[in-house]
């Protein structure tokens, strides 16, 4: 569908530094005819976040950058975190967010079924700082938190009173979900709402005013975007797959996934 009336789109989570510098200039130079206003651009690390907040001062009101450290890594030593704090905390006026930061569960997972023992509880630590920074200077946190992580998670964020919270791509249990809509939680969905039953059931539980469109990109989806690089103008079609779920028509799905994405992360 390519409609005048159809709002713009927002990339709620785009990991933008992963793209070679060329695709990013043509993707950026795309937006305007693909009717992309604007993505959140996450970090995975120091270096990560340093070059999200150079192509935010280059394309500016396009690239709102967010500064994290992406959980399914290797935990940095406490020199390490000190170094990068000290670092977002001299760049915080430049922040969107923080993020993108949560709970290893997929490598927690992998270790556990080699028989490996996996201790999580300085990735624990390390969150909660992360939690502690967002709370003290009013930011959005994005979280990769799923399954059980996510009340690993919701625990932390109501122990700082901390409700501007993107549990990005997320999966889990009924109560959980439960938990962070009555908390105002945000959640966003994938090109994979379009294929995936446990994204679409999640669409028909999540308050539609804490919904919004993300690509994760340059992640690879199947379905109808098998071979195709990740583009932040996918989210028509995750707005469409998820105006289908709900009922809702798609003109005005899209103006709500503007309007909750502008509002979530405070943009203009």
């Amino acid at each position: 569908m390519q409609s005048t009336a159809f709002a713009p789109l927002i990339d709620a989570h785009l990991h933008l530094d992963k793209y070679t510098p060329e695709e990013q200039r043509e993707m950026l130079h795309s937006f305007p005819s693909q009717q992309v206003k604007a993505v959140i651009a996450v970090s995975m690390n120091l270096a990560s976040a340093q070059m999200n907040l150079e192509l935010a001062s280059q394309y500016p009101c396009t690239v709102y950058p967010a500064f994290g450290f992406h959980p399914e890594q290797p935990l940095p030593s406490l020199a390490e975190q000190n170094l990068f704090f000290e670092w977002i905390e001299k760049h915080m006026g430049q922040a969107t967010a923080i993020g993108e930061v949560g709970l290893p569960y997929y490598n927690r997972q992998e270790a556990e079924q080699a028989g490996q023992h996996f201790d999580q509880s300085g990735y624990i630590d390390l969150l909660e700082r992360f939690i502690q920074l967002a709370k003290r200077h009013g930011k959005p946190i994005v979280l990769h938190a799923v399954y059980e992580d996510a009340d690993i998670a919701c625990d932390l964020l109501e122990q700082y009173h901390h409700r501007r919270a993107h549990f990005h791509w997320f999966k889990g249990s009924k109560r959980t979900v439960q938990r962070m809509a009555d908390n105002g939680y945000f959640v966003s969905f994938t090109p994979d709402i379009i294929y995936e039953e446990e994204i679409r059931e999640l669409a028909r539980q999540y308050p539609s005013e804490q919904v919004m469109a993300e690509t994760d990109g340059p992640w690879p989806f199947e379905g109808p975007f098998q071979g195709r690089m990740t583009h932040p103008a996918m989210t028509r079609q995750v707005i469409q797959a998820w105006s289908e779920v709900t009922g809702m028509g798609t003109e005005r799905a899209a103006r709500l996934f503007y309007q909750n994405t502008k509002r979530f992360y405070g943009l203009p």
